[in-house]
């Protein structure tokens, strides 16, 4: 039942973003840009900035909701009772004063027996900071607030807006060399031919660049991962950000590929022939990076 919501969540939201970004392509005026002529640059280039910020900036939007959907997040309100609830909200307000946030992150848990946490949300005045329930039985105080001042400085970082411009530069950037490319290609076969030829280079050069955005924005997720990790450490300490990843070595169970919302989690553990489609350094180098800071 759970992964049928989940997969129906996921329907939904691509067809609302389809369906925004098309109402937003007709209201700008982009026309085809396909020309008898040949391409024109200026509708292409619309045309690409439209789809690839357009369904980046709208997850973004959706973010929030999205996690508490898809990963059952169930908000803890500030005035909770039980001590445990109390003092993970005591605490993640605690932080979010010391870095300076306008407004306070929701917080919740969520149902799994893996040591994580993420932070989302379309801002720093509206975010949300979830950790699991596996991570609050398996970590004691300190080293949970490490991995709550980690994620804290996501939000204060302003990552998951930066990693939605990023994605959205790719995203573009990609679109528009594909249809550029696949275009010459059809110029250099027979005139029945060339709209075929177009079209499946066309699908193939996006699929290729989208594989090669991947690599870049990884890269950028491991670079901020460390932000973070720098942040965490002068929000709630060195020692607790560092005992916090120690704590994390010692799991040896894989995180699930597919699970929602990994690039703004704490953990990522995979195989070092993925390692340059990681979204986290390993780690022992985040642990080295903050001994040697």
């Amino acid at each position: 039942m759970n992964f049928l919501k989940r997969f129906g969540m996921l329907i939904l939201v691509n067809a609302l973003i389809m369906i925004t970004i098309n109402i937003i392509l007709n209201v700008l005026g982009v026309q085809p840009y396909l020309q008898s002529y040949g391409i024109n640059y200026g509708s292409l280039m619309a045309f690409c900035l439209v789809w690839g910020f357009g369904g980046a900036f709208i997850s973004l939007m959706l973010s929030k909701f999205m996690a508490k959907m898809m990963m059952g997040v169930e908000i803890v309100e500030p005035d909770a009772r039980e001590p445990e609830a109390q003092w993970l909200v005591q605490t993640v307000y605690r932080l979010a004063r010391n870095a300076n946030l306008s407004k306070m992150p929701e917080v919740g848990f969520f149902q799994s027996e893996e040591m994580n946490a993420f932070a989302t949300g379309p801002s720093r005045s509206n975010s949300l900071v979830a950790v699991s329930t596996g991570l609050m039985r398996k970590m004691n105080k300190d080293e949970v607030e490490g991995v709550l001042a980690h994620e804290i400085a996501h939000v204060a970082n302003g990552d998951m807006v930066t990693m939605t411009l990023v994605q959205g530069v790719v995203n573009a950037f990609g679109m528009f060399l594909a249809r550029v490319i696949g275009h010459i290609l059809s110029t250099q076969v027979k005139e029945e031919s060339a709209h075929v030829v177009r079209m499946i280079s066309t699908i193939i050069l996006d699929i290729l660049f989208n594989i090669l955005g991947m690599f870049v924005v990884a890269a950028f997720s491991r670079y901020r991962e460390y932000r973070a990790d720098a942040g965490g450490a002068a929000l709630g300490g060195k020692d607790k950000m560092i005992r916090a990843l120690q704590r994390l070595q010692q799991e040896t169970a894989p995180v699930p590929a597919e699970q929602p919302l990994a690039t703004f989690q704490i953990a990522d553990r995979r195989s070092k022939l993925l390692s340059l489609l990681s979204t986290h350094p390993r780690l022992e180098d985040r642990i080295a990076k903050l001994q040697a800071g």
